[in-house]
């Protein structure tokens, strides 16, 4: 069965930084493209950022932009978001997505998802 388990969420201050881990088992991960998506309470689920199969392409959404990096280490089966200056907007639980189709991915579509990590940012 396919797996998605995301870690590394957790409580921090304003302008602190953290790296989400999401390890991916029972498929080939280099197959999948992969990405961070985010919901807070009472909010829509929204995309935070991508990847390519190869980690040779990147997208991420304005609001991260300049502050978030979406890596990944196919050897390890591991896509990481490292996070930093964050701000008490980004508070959410953080989901991990892949799919064969980045478009699919990026779409909320994927065929694979994690059961999510908080984040939260205190001000």
């Amino acid at each position: 069965q396919v797996q998605l388990v995301e870690s590394g969420g957790g409580l921090v201050q304003a302008g602190a930084s953290l790296r989400l881990s999401c390890v991916a088992s029972q498929l080939t991960f280099s197959q999948y493209a992969a990405a961070w998506f985010r919901q807070a309470p009472g909010k829509k689920r929204e995309f935070v950022a991508s990847i390519s199969l190869s980690g040779g392409s990147t997208r991420y959404a304005d609001s991260v932009k300049g502050r978030f990096t979406i890596s990944r280490d196919n050897a390890k089966r591991t896509v990481y978001l490292q996070m930093n200056s964050l701000k008490p907007e980004d508070t959410a639980v953080y989901y991990c997505a892949a799919d064969t189709s980045r478009v699919r991915v990026e779409s909320s579509l994927a065929d694979y998802w994690g059961q999510g990590t908080q984040v939260t940012v205190s001000s």
